[in-house]
């Protein structure tokens, strides 16, 4: 992929996250399914670092910190071996992983849910049959 081409894809998909916003959509994952993503809360975490309220940050997503990383790491993924590469993009996606299920099965977690009744496909679905 030609740097243009990556960067027409970061504002396209940053654009359609901000329509999803002002429509009152947010996150079309939990909008469709009712169950929230493996980045739920990172908008909000990164507003708080910029303010710097870091507790809040983490307490938003603990892993707010990633994205910037992974994205210098993405657009310099050829002067990087392929192995080293692919093995820290394996473990991010693993990090996010755990991150994710420890914080589906945390009853305190007021950012993550798991709630399908109240997503899109299970509205339609019962209005169909």
């Amino acid at each position: 992929m030609k740097k243009k081409d990556f960067w027409i894809a970061v504002i396209a998909v940053v654009a359609l996250y901000v329509f999803f916003h002002f429509v009152g959509i947010g996150c079309p994952i939990r909008f469709i399914t009712g169950v929230s993503c493996m980045g739920c809360g990172t908008t909000r975490a990164v507003h708080s670092a910029l303010r710097l309220d870091m507790k809040s940050a983490f307490d938003y997503h603990p892993l707010f910190w990633v994205p910037l990383p992974a994205l210098v790491l993405l657009l310099n993924k050829k002067r990087i071996p392929k192995k080293i590469f692919n093995f820290i993009i394996c473990n991010i996606i693993a990090l996010y992983v755990v991150v994710y299920v420890y914080r589906l099965l945390d009853p305190s977690d007021t950012i993550v849910s798991f709630e399908p009744h109240n997503g899109f496909i299970y509205k339609i679905f019962n209005l169909i049959f």
